[in-house]
């Protein structure tokens, strides 16, 4: 695939980039090896401040930011500036928290003949292999606590968002990262392996396709280099009668369009009790199919284009598998015809449980909906995934969220709300959406040597400097 940016609004070509040679990843590695030693002693205090100037830049520069990824990718404008808004949250927080995070622990501090701490050290160079949907939320979501932790970066971003790579590369530079901390690679996948073999290469971050995780997390297994992985998901969206059905209905359609549809915690199986199912179907695909699909930089559109013309040939055809399958299609189901890369706002009901609407992760704003008898069935139908990434549950009944709650197999649960990452809290997933977590403390510390340091005989003079004596 060629390093492109390519208007997914028009489909017309607006930039190409030549990937880098072998040689220019050489140095680049070889940069942000050398830059580690240096960066992982700078006090603390110093490297807060690189990740606070960065959030106060990319609050400053949202606009223009939020313009770069709606040409990129596609997505409205309005949330690409909220987008970037919340990068700068990311920034803030890890900037105001690192040191409570980064603080040694002590273990049974009243012991007066030994001390016992728990230290937290950085690893070294970590890869970062990020996704098109969300170009800056993604990267700032492992920056942030990667480089406050004394980490050091190289980001492999997605070929068809080029240019918000080089713009993340700037920021840090110009939030006053020295020269090697972080880093863009602009190569295709087949460079990957190489650089993930690397020995310089500490440990490595994915969020992307069950694919490409799977295959870079065997290659680091190989040679034994720690990864975190946040893949695909196919989230259930539980509605119970004793739900607000206004606030459920209003909310899914959020929850299945944010982003286009293209977002891995985007609701896309709508799990509905029987008793509410008829009107939730009528009021969901009624309020679906209401909805304007246009131009991105358009305040008006509420549905821009996908990223991709691959993206909306694989959603066509999954919703034709679909339908052919014995699915029942509400509204919508098509592409538009029309420049770009669009499609319809799409409803699926009586779906199959062979057809890739119920099976498999659909990218892009078509949702399937499906009839519970109670809420065991409920639970049964959610958790009948490969996936478990998020939920979201709609009841006004305690006992029905605490059950929820526990017996959904998802790394995050949504009660009464939708499915969305937060800096204070940790995100991920189990099964085939991944392992290891990123955001709050549980994130920073996937990339540090959670180091044991036990120490007899010295008492509190062995933590009054790390100084050696000359």
């Amino acid at each position: 695939m060629a390093i492109a940016t390519i208007n997914p609004a028009t489909g017309k070509r607006v930039k190409q980039f030549d990937e880098l040679t072998p040689a220019e990843i050489e140095q680049r590695v070889r940069r942000a090896h050398d830059a580690f030693p240096v960066w992982s002693h700078t006090p603390l205090e110093e490297r807060i401040k690189v990740v606070a100037r960065a959030g106060q830049l990319l609050e400053q520069r949202k606009d223009d930011y939020g313009r770069l990824m709606t040409l990129e990718m596609g997505k409205l404008l309005t949330a690409a500036r909220e987008e970037a808004a919340k990068c700068a949250l990311g920034c803030r927080y890890y900037a105001e928290h690192a040191v409570e995070m980064l603080a040694d622990e002590a273990v049974d501090p009243e012991k007066r003949d030994e001390q016992g701490y728990v230290a937290f050290h950085p690893l070294g160079v970590v890869l970062a292999i990020m996704p098109w949907n969300f170009p800056f939320w993604q990267v700032i979501r492992f920056a942030a606590p990667a480089l406050v932790a004394g980490n050091v970066g190289l980001l492999k971003h997605a070929s068809n968002v080029p240019q918000c790579a080089l713009a993340l590369e700037q920021l840090f530079a110009d939030a006053g990262a020295p020269p090697g901390v972080f880093q863009t690679l602009l190569v295709g996948a087949d460079a990957v392996g190489e650089v993930v073999r690397d020995a310089r290469v500490a440990a490595v971050t994915l969020t992307g396709s069950e694919g490409a995780g799977s295959q870079v997390a065997s290659q680091a297994g190989k040679y034994l280099k720690k990864t975190v992985l946040e893949l695909g998901g196919s989230d259930p969206y539980i509605v119970m009668p004793s739900a607000d059905l206004d606030a459920a209905v209003e909310t899914a359609v959020k929850a299945r369009t944010i982003n286009n549809g293209q977002s891995c915690i985007a609701a896309k199986r709508f799990i509905v009790h029987e008793k509410v199912a008829p009107s939730f179907v009528d009021r969901f695909a009624k309020a679906m199919a209401a909805l304007k699909v246009g131009d991105p930089m358009s305040e008006a559109t509420q549905v821009g284009p996908l990223a991709s013309r691959q993206v909306v040939d694989d959603l066509e055809r999954q919703v034709q598998e679909s339908v052919q399958q014995g699915a029942e299609l509400i509204t919508g189901g098509k592409r538009l015809d029309c420049p770009g890369f669009f499609y319809e706002p799409t409803v699926l009901t009586n779906v199959p449980e062979s057809s890739p609407a119920y099976r498999d992760e659909l990218f892009g704003p078509v949702a399937s909906v499906m009839r519970a008898r109670d809420g065991h069935d409920a639970v049964r139908i959610a958790n009948d995934t490969r996936f478990g990434l998020g939920a979201a549950v709609w009841t006004t009944d305690a006992n029905e969220a605490r059950y929820f709650a526990r017996e959904l197999h998802a790394g995050t649960v949504f009660v009464n709300g939708m499915v969305a990452s937060d800096p204070r809290f940790p995100f991920g997933g189990v099964r085939s959406s991944g392992y290891g977590r990123e955001l709050s403390h549980y994130g920073l510390r996937e990339f540090v040597n959670i180091k044991t340091v036990r120490v007899f005989g010295l008492g509190a003079a062995h933590r009054a400097t790390d100084s050696l004596s000359e």
